[in-house]
């Protein structure tokens, strides 16, 4: 849980809430860029299509972020109306969130292997340690989304893939998300159902892109 840093190691709690107030933000942004670039313009009226955090953040989101270590953004409101393929079109939406926290967590891999050549320099050491923290954050948020559960982008992701029939079945199991998620959240034997499914992509996608430095004492 995030909320014990906040006075045992706050510099890491600090650089978390950064780095998930960036993730967060692009995720809802690329949500809201891609139904625009579709021919959607419901969330540019709202006023979506922008980098502003204040615009994207849910209260309740964040709070879960910052105190189990995942959470969510204010969901991107679309009309499907205004696409052209209403089912495939929100796929792409839905795609574009998990897509843009692992392109930019891909962004940072690189900077911080420009910035393990910044050896003996602090602002090479807080440089590192923030990026690996983003790069965590960002694979965190696009690894949970990415899950087949409505609200969470892989519902509509999987609905998008499946034929007209399948889909209506699939579209079916829209009301009972949020239990499912409550399941997911609710520890059993002694650790919650969701930290087993995706600790281990989670892992994999975290040791390929965050490089240890070849030396003990050079970050």
């Amino acid at each position: 849980m995030m909320a014990q840093y906040l006075f045992t190691d706050p510099l890491y709690f600090v650089f978390s809430a950064a780095a998930i107030l960036i993730a967060i933000t692009v995720h809802e942004y690329s949500h809201a860029r891609m139904a625009d670039h579709l021919g959607d313009p419901t969330p540019r009226l709202l006023g979506r299509v922008s980098l502003n955090p204040l615009v994207h953040l849910d209260p309740l989101g964040t709070i879960f972020m910052l105190l189990v270590g995942f959470g969510w953004g204010k969901p991107v409101t679309f009309d499907p109306f205004n696409l052209e393929k209403p089912r495939r079109d929100a796929a792409l939406i839905s795609v574009a969130g998990p897509l843009s926290n692992f392109i930019l967590a891909i962004i940072c891999s690189l900077l911080i292997r420009v910035v393990l050549q910044m050896d003996g320099l602090y602002v090479g050491f807080f440089l590192y340690s923030f990026l690996k923290i983003l790069i965590y954050m960002n694979i965190l948020l696009g690894i949970f989304n990415l899950l087949p559960i409505h609200p969470l982008d892989g519902f509509k992701i999987v609905g998008g893939l499946l034929s007209e029939k399948h889909a209506r079945e699939w579209y079916s199991l829209e009301r009972y998300g949020f239990i499912f998620l409550l399941l997911l959240i609710l520890p059993i034997a002694g650790s919650p159902l969701l930290n087993m499914i995706i600790a281990t992509p989670i892992d994999f996608l975290s040791n390929i892109l965050i490089p240890v430095p070849a030396a003990a004492g050079a970050m």
